[in-house]
């Protein structure tokens, strides 16, 4: 089996997700919230932190589940 980015793509959720929860509330920067929630928890760079927020993982994510499943339909020849 092929490598995919499952499971990158569902940390990058994870992390947008956290983001927005903390974002919500408008109190917290993206500053604070990277270093009170995500930085212990993920052991990232802010950098990374910032790279994170631009991608659009959940579609990226719907993607590779389409591409999955379209998998199992695939022609085969029987020789």
């Amino acid at each position: 089996m092929a490598y995919n980015k499952t499971n990158y793509y569902k940390k990058i959720v994870k992390i947008q997700e956290i983001t927005q929860e903390h974002k919500s509330g408008g109190r917290l920067t993206y500053k604070e919230i990277f270093h009170k929630f995500i930085e212990p928890q993920f052991h990232i760079s802010i950098r990374t932190y910032g790279t994170y927020l631009g991608i659009p993982a959940k579609r990226e994510l719907k993607k590779l589940q389409e591409k999955e499943t379209s998998n199992g339909n695939q022609l085969t020849f029987n020789f």
